[in-house]
């Protein structure tokens, strides 16, 4: 008898295909996510759980999935996930790094361009009739933005998607200045990166992107404190986790002009709700979280959350291991 799986939304590609061999698979159909009701409903039956951000998979539901084996996340990040509770009960956490890595790059580029220039605020003006009721088909003043060439980028956190854009940065002769919890002597060589403390980054750049994970030490990091410390003509952008920054702080800096904009794929509340504050600035881009959104990036997690759980299935340390300790707990695979 096949182990059972279940998935909490539908994936692309012929991962699930390819899962129907080793599990008895069922996906939830609907797309908005299932229910906290359903998932503990679900988790005290199935043998596999595969998850995305949006599912908080925490111990009160772990301690009450007596045949759970393994939770395989959809995702780089795992911060919905309990991993210290999964570990003490045997249970393998998985993720799929190093395949988003140059499409959320891709995806800060967009943003970094679209909020410097005003690329969204002026296909409004267009799509408005403001252009053609301005009876001016050119004009200085109209939507100037600021150039990125040349300029300043400031990189919270130079892992594998720093790294990525500060490449990308390389081709638009930018300064790169970076902060990091460790240096990284040989990266600053190749990137010609320069490490400095946040609060100069933060007074230096006039782009600052962010790219740290969410955790205890990154929660609320970019806060009043911070927003101050940047220049009146600098951006904020962030593709990371939206509690990295403080959003009540980022409000008020946008009302008080401190900064000159914001661009956001990631927010504390998701999807943001229609009368959230950030709705009102034309100088804030907001994209759903669509950071990692391209086909071929977006098959080739499913691709990798369907190697760990068959590489489990077959007794075998899944690939993408994130809690490594808890081999000691308990061998791979579903006989133990």
């Amino acid at each position: 008898m096949k182990p059972k799986l279940f998935i909490t939304r539908r994936l692309p590609g012929r991962a699930i295909e390819k899962l129907k061999e080793y599990y008895e698979v069922e996906v939830w159909p609907h797309y908005p996510p299932p229910p906290r009701s359903v998932l503990r409903e679900k988790i005290r039956k199935v043998d596999a759980l595969a998850t995305l951000v949006t599912d908080k998979i925490d111990c009160s539901l772990i301690s009450n999935a007596p045949k759970l084996r393994i939770i395989a996340q959809y995702a780089v990040g795992y911060d919905n996930i309990d991993v210290e509770c999964a570990t003490k009960y045997g249970i393998y956490v998985t993720n799929t790094p190093g395949v988003l890595t140059e499409t959320v790059a891709d995806h800060t580029w967009a943003l970094i361009l679209a909020i410097s220039r005003r690329i969204v605020e002026s296909d409004e003006y267009v799509r408005r009739g403001e252009w053609y009721h301005s009876s001016t088909g050119w004009h200085p003043m109209m939507m100037v933005g600021y150039d990125v060439y040349g300029k300043t980028l400031g990189i919270v956190g130079l892992g594998r998607i720093g790294v990525a854009v500060a490449k990308r940065a390389k081709g638009f002769s930018m300064k790169i200045l970076y902060y990091s919890r460790k240096r990284k002597p040989k990266l600053e060589k190749e990137l010609r990166a320069k490490y400095v403390p946040l609060e100069t980054l933060l007074k230096e750049a006039d782009i600052v992107s962010i790219h740290v994970p969410l955790t205890d030490e990154t929660y609320h990091m970019i806060g009043e404190k911070e927003l101050r410390l940047m220049k009146k003509t600098a951006f904020l952008i962030n593709t990371a986790r939206g509690a990295v920054v403080n959003t009540k702080a980022l409000i008020k800096a946008l009302k008080e002009k401190w900064i000159a904009g914001a661009a956001l794929d990631v927010h504390e509340q998701e999807p943001l709700p229609p009368d959230h504050p950030l709705y009102k600035f034309k100088n804030v881009i907001l994209t759903p979280h669509t950071g990692s959104a391209s086909w071929e990036a977006r098959t080739k997690m499913a691709e990798i959350v369907a190697k760990n759980l068959i590489a489990f299935a077959e007794g075998k340390i899944p690939p993408t291991l994130v809690n490594k300790e808890v081999v000691n707990v308990r061998k791979p695979g579903f006989k133990q």
